[in-house]
């Protein structure tokens, strides 16, 4: 049978044995409260006082105190040991290396849209043409009544913009612009682009709520059909970088008669067909015509003495046809691996 020297001693060994192989501090507490807790081992010894004699009481007293003197230093020396390797391997793990090389600083670049708003504002101002803003929340005087479209006029329907109240509203196309620039220039000549954000309740592969348009507005004596023509084809030229054949086809809209679509060669496949173009080898891209008597009328200006042109192209179309993207949304998504392409 065990004495209780030999307990003692059991107790000990075991306990030192455990201190020894704890890995953490946390594992390290579980320990101490096995040995030295309320209910540890040391206390039960404490139990057996009882059962031995009088004269041997005293020296298993002193025993027991000096296993727990022994033990409490034997786990103040590891967990200081833990946590020293604990704060070793922590500031291992954020030091920095400063032999290694710097990260340096990506440089930002502009966005394809303002890569290709700068580029039409650079082309039209080089032929003498003047950039001009306005507000994005227009009154519909501005967006449609001074551009021939009446209240009840289906135009006002092929828009479907965003109303405000109050009469106010997002503006759905930038000829707003042409029509204040007319007030505050006072009459002819006038050579004006009008760049900017225009609103309209689209989202889809080619369309999104906000969009950009420059519209342009010439009116001078004797303008016609012919100085429109030649002016967007040397535009359209001077944008792609290529030799491009262009052609007008009859169309409408409120403020021009006659109107027209302005197709120019595919820029993909050259006018030999493609799914780009649809294998018609032309793509529209933007709409023009002669500026409608009643308009100038409105503005002022007398039809009989003074014609002009107006024209009015979509910046996303000409940037997805120019560096050849896909999805007009790609433009809105901040996707930074995109974006990056145009450094």
């Amino acid at each position: 049978m065990e004495t209780a020297t030999q307990e003692v001693e059991r107790i000990r060994q075991s306990a030192l044995a455990d201190i020894e192989h704890a890995g953490e501090v946390q594992a390290l507490e579980a320990v101490r409260v096995e040995y030295l807790g309320r209910k540890g081992q040391v206390k039960a010894l404490l139990a057996r006082v009882g059962q031995l004699e009088a004269d041997q009481r005293p020296a298993y007293g002193e025993a027991i105190n000096a296993l727990k003197a022994e033990l409490a230093t034997a786990l103040n020396e590891r967990r200081a040991l833990l946590e020293a390797d604990a704060r070793e391997r922590e500031e291992a793990r954020n030091a920095v290396d400063i032999t290694l090389p710097g990260r340096g600083q990506k440089t930002g670049t502009l966005h394809p849209v303002r890569l290709t708003l700068s580029r039409i504002e650079q082309l039209f101002v080089s032929a003498g043409f003047e950039v001009a803003h306005g507000p994005e929340v227009e009154n519909e005087h501005y967006n449609f009544e001074a551009l021939n479209i009446a209240a009840d006029h289906p135009a006002r329907a092929m828009h479907d913009t965003f109303y405000l109240g109050d009469g106010r509203l997002l503006r759905t196309h930038t000829s707003p612009v042409q029509i204040r620039h007319l007030e505050k220039a006072g009459g002819p000549p006038v050579w004006m682009i009008a760049p900017g954000r225009v609103y309209r309740r689209d989202s889809d592969l080619t369309h999104t709520p906000m969009f950009h348009q420059v519209e342009g507005l010439v009116i001078d004596e004797g303008i016609h059909m012919g100085h429109l023509k030649w002016v967007l084809s040397q535009f359209m030229r001077g944008f792609f970088e290529k030799d491009l054949a262009v052609r007008l086809r009859p169309s409408y809209f409120p403020f021009t008669e006659p109107s027209a679509e302005l197709d120019v060669s595919c820029v993909r496949c050259d006018g030999a067909g493609c799914r780009v173009c649809g294998a018609t080898g032309w793509l529209e891209v933007l709409g023009c015509g002669m500026v409608h008597p009643h308009v100038l009328e409105q503005a002022g200006i007398d039809p009989a003495r003074h014609s002009g042109f107006a024209f009015g192209l979509g910046v996303e179309r000409l940037a997805m046809l120019r560096y050849r993207v896909d999805d007009l949304r790609r433009f809105f998504e901040n996707d930074v691996r995109f974006l990056a392409q145009f450094a």
